[in-house]
């Protein structure tokens, strides 16, 4: 049975009917994970965007099958370890998961989620970034690329503004926090998120496990619905945000290109970029080809 069938074949943890915006791939990547995490979990979302789906549902009703929680954006990683502990206690295998976004995962939890990495809890911490805070009208997070319009990073008639610094490269700050698993993932590579899962599921049994996905936003950054999926691809494709796994240290290259598309391609799509002149999409593409190189160094080690 190949990956699609197999996830076919599985329940999904997330009530029917679709309370995210018309062609959002975060809905994809929670109904996704929940599938492959299955029954035996229990799950917290943060304030965001898929609070409204995983918590409230579409029907002001839970829109989970399994245990779900709503906490704060800077604990989360403190209270799942709490519900962690006490499963181990009374001795019951459970699965203890995250499903955040990046304002609380790389900027608000931030503290919580390394400490949590540094003391080896058993959990595994899901981040769907999109890249700000979106729940909220689309506020700059440290995720957020350079140069993107934002509604606290503006941009002028004459072109100028948009966030001043880099994106926060939270996947490789999480790799070196030494867990046994970090993972990016993409929903237009549904077969190797799926694999990805599944070793987190393992390596959550001896520590953290991270999984860092990026998801476009379709009404924050201006993307045509129908081409969610498209833009997706172009991240990874462009090597904008490539896909690698890192296991007890050692890292794995997942996609490569011989002859990646230029950055450019992907940026055209979005409207939070129409203004960018071309040294500052040359900027980006060597900041992509910067990190690019030194992912493949890490590799070689």
């Amino acid at each position: 049975m190949n990956v699609i069938d197999k996830l076919a074949a599985m329940e999904d943890m997330v009530s029917p009917g679709i309370s995210a915006c018309v062609g959002c791939n975060v809905e994809l990547t929670l109904r996704t994970c929940m599938k492959v995490l299955g029954p035996n979990t229990i799950y917290a979302v943060p304030p965001g965007c898929m609070g409204g789906v995983g918590v409230v549902g579409w029907d002001k009703e839970s829109g989970s099958k399994i245990p779900v929680f709503f906490p704060l954006l800077d604990n989360v990683a403190s209270m799942l370890t709490g519900i962690k502990m006490h499963y181990e206690r009374i001795g019951r295998k459970v699965n203890v998961v995250a499903f955040a976004g990046d304002g609380a995962t790389t900027d608000a939890g931030m503290q919580c989620l390394s400490g949590a990495a540094e003391r080896g809890d058993k959990l595994i911490y899901i981040c769907y970034d999109n890249e700000g805070y979106m729940n909220t009208g689309y506020q700059r997070s440290s995720a957020t690329t350079k140069y993107s319009w934002t509604t606290t990073t503006p941009v002028s008639d004459k072109g100028r503004g948009g966030k001043r610094q880099h994106k926060k490269d939270f996947p490789m700050v999480m790799a070196m926090h030494d867990i046994p698993y970090m993972a990016t993932c993409s929903p237009a590579f549904i077969p190797d998120m799926v694999a990805k899962l599944e070793k987190a599921i393992e390596a959550s049994e001896r520590g953290l496990a991270y999984i860092h996905v990026y998801n476009p936003c379709l009404t924050g950054w201006g993307i045509k619905p129908d081409t969610s999926i498209e833009v997706s691809r172009l991240a990874v494709e462009t090597n904008f945000f490539p896909l690698y796994e890192v296991i007890d240290g050692k890292f794995f290259i997942s996609k490569e290109y011989k002859e990646p598309k230029p950055v450019k391609e992907y940026l055209k799509h979005m409207k939070k970029f129409k203004h960018l002149n071309d040294d500052e999409i040359e900027e980006i593409q060597k900041l992509a080809d910067k990190k690019w190189h030194r992912l493949k160094q890490l590799v070689t080690l």
